[in-house]
Formats: C-alpha cells, sequence, structure tokens
C-alpha cells in the first residue's frame, strides 16, 4: 500500500504540470480555514448557488480545477477573492477523472487544513447542519481525534419529468429535485482498502436494474484533515493511508456521518448527458452515461410510490442514512 499512495503521489505531482494558474489567492488562506476543492466542466448555471451554500456553510477558500470550460464557468469565477483556478485542457479520463489533479492540488496547498471535495452538483448535510456550520464539525472531529468524515451520496430527483422544470441561474436545487430513495441500498466491505462500499437509489433501480454489481457506488469520503502524503484513489470513495476509510463502527456501534444531496437530475441533464457521451471522457467508456441516455429517452420520470420527500438530516438520520453518532 505504501509503494501504491507513492505511485500515486509521483501520478499526481505529473499531472498537476497539466495545470495552468489562472488565478492564484491561495496566499489568503488561513491557518484554520476549511478548503473547497473541485473540477468542473460546463457548469456555469450551477456555480452562483453552490458558492453561496458552501460560503453560508463555512468554507474559506475554493480551489478549482477547470477542464476547458466553453460555457463562461471560468469567466463567473475569475475575480471572486476567495477563489483559486486552475484551468486545463488535457484528458479528463487521463487525469483519473480529475483525482490526480485534484491530489496535486491538495498536496500543495490544504496540507494541515479541513478540506472538503466535491463535485459542483453535491450538497454536503450532516449531523446539525441547520444550526451549525462546517467548522464547528471540524473542531468536533479534531477534539475527537478523526481526520476524515464519510457522506452517502443520495440522488435527488423531481417528481414528474426531470425536464418538465428549468432550473434557472442562482435557484436552489432542491426546490426542484425534491425526492429521493429512502430505501433500496446495497452495502459491502471493500477489504482491500477497508471502505463501505455502497450502491443503490434510483439509479441502480433505474438505470442498471439488469446489472446492478456494476451501479454507481455511493460511498464517499469527502471531507478529510489534509495531509500532503494523502491521496484519493477513485473520486472520493476511497484514500490511502487506509486508515482514513475506516469511518464506519466494526463492533456494532455507530460513527457520525453524513450526505452528499445529488442534483444531478435536473432538466440540464438531458445535455449534461449528450455532451458527456460525445467527449467519452467518463470511466468504462461512459458506460454509465450511455445507460442514462436509454432510459431517459424512454421516460424521463425518476418518481416512483416509493420515494420520499426531503425534509432535512433528520429524517436522513431516521432512514439510517446519516447518524451523529456520539456528536451531540
Amino acid at each position: 500500500m505504501r509503494l501504491r499512495r507513492k505511485h500515486r503521489l509521483i501520478r499526481a505531482y505529473r499531472k498537476g504540470r497539466e495545470l495552468t494558474c489562472v488565478q492564484n489567492h491561495t496566499s489568503q488562506i488561513k491557518k484554520n480555514d476549511v478548503l473547497l476543492v473541485c473540477t468542473l466542466r460546463n457548469e456555469r448555471i450551477r456555480l452562483p448557488y453552490f458558492m453561496k451554500y458552501y460560503r453560508d456553510m463555512g468554507v474559506s477558500h475554493f480551489l478549482f480545477v477547470d477542464n476547458d470550460s466553453d460555457d463562461g464557468s471560468r469567466e463567473f469565477l475569475i475575480g471572486q477573492e476567495d477563489v483559486s483556478i486552475w484551468h486545463t485542457t488535457a484528458s479528463y479520463r487521463k487525469s483519473l477523472f480529475g483525482v490526480h489533479w485534484m491530489n496535486a492540488l491538495a498536496r500543495k496547498y490544504c496540507h494541515g487544513h479541513w478540506t472538503l471535495t466535491v463535485d459542483v452538483d453535491e450538497f454536503f448535510v450532516f449531523p446539525f447542519s441547520d444550526t451549525r456550520p462546517i467548522p464547528a464539525l471540524t473542531d468536533w472531529l479534531d477534539n475527537s481525534g478523526l481526520r476524515s468524515f464519510s457522506a452517502m451520496l443520495i440522488d435527488m430527483y423531481p417528481k414528474g419529468p426531470i425536464d418538465a422544470q428549468p432550473y434557472v441561474d442562482g435557484q436552489n436545487p432542491f426546490e426542484i429535485a425534491e425526492w429521493f430513495d429512502s430505501g433500496n441500498y446495497m452495502l459491502s466491505t471493500n477489504w482491500e482498502y477497508e471502505n463501505l462500499w455502497i450502491q443503490g437509489g434510483p439509479r441502480a433501480r433505474l438505470f442498471f436494474h439488469n446489472d446492478p454489481i456494476n451501479a454507481p457506488s455511493l460511498n464517499k469520503i469527502p471531507l478529510v484533515k489534509w495531509d500532503r502524503s494523502y491521496v484519493y484513489l477513485h473520486s472520493t470513495h476511497m484514500l490511502l493511508p487506509r486508515r482514513l476509510n475506516k469511518v464506519y463502527d466494526s463492533h456494532g456501534g455507530e460513527m457520525a456521518s453524513g450526505a452528499l444531496l445529488h442534483a444531478k437530475f435536473l432538466n440540464t441533464f438531458v445535455q449534461k448527458t449528450e455532451e458527456e457521451l460525445k467527449r467519452r471522457q467518463h470511466y468504462a467508456g461512459s458506460r454509465e452515461y450511455l445507460a442514462y441516455s436509454s432510459r431517459i429517452k424512454d421516460d424521463p420520470d425518476l418518481w416512483c410510490n416509493w420515494s420520499e420527500k426531503y425534509i432535512n438530516w433528520r429524517q436522513l438520520e431516521i432512514l439510517g442514512l446519516m447518524s451523529k453518532g456520539n456528536w451531540a
């Protein structure tokens, strides 16, 4: 594992050379600031609410990799004082779907900081997040001697066709995508890396019902007290060293965990699917997007009789999709 981690660090260093700095405000980062790292492409319409959400949650600085957007995403971010931006035209697929780029930035700028690594359509919630910001959570994690925090990805969707209601610039996406699957989740343990593996939700139910083993994984470890020796291996599903993946209690108890509300299924999803099928830059020849395209053309409604309308984090705790553990 040590050699594997060293290899990933070398890859991150080399792939980091593909990044050209557009705006560097990292000198403004303070000792206890919570940072956010994100790779994006053509997400201009989502950025205003994304930035507001995470600023309100206590993120102090954003580090973006822009993978050659042509919709004004980069131009929107330029000039914002709490934002640093790197641009690249290199292959997203060959960067391990952005992982090498984000590891490179985290190694250089995030050492010693609690760092949140998310996509632009992922919104972090955690116990008491309606009244406490992320720094309150990270203070508790520090006091508990913890360096990583897990969050299950929960796919959100509207009731009715996903293209029925247009999403507008700056809008809270969960005014449209209010529903989620409260059950049908499968959980196993990856013994090699000691992380949990979770699958299910509407993508398994609708897009991969004939091939559930290849359904997208929903386990994430997005919040980490970063060290320059750490690396993500595959998205934010797992890290090295392996101890960072032990975000669950194997003795029958419960450790605190959160959720990432996934606002993927808006009317913008149809256009995004078409774009990604042309680019073929995603995992396994964009297998996931091929499944999306085939199903959405026939029936763009993800809602079913067992769908549940989202209320708050306490609802997710009751359903067993997150836990406050011993954080009171």
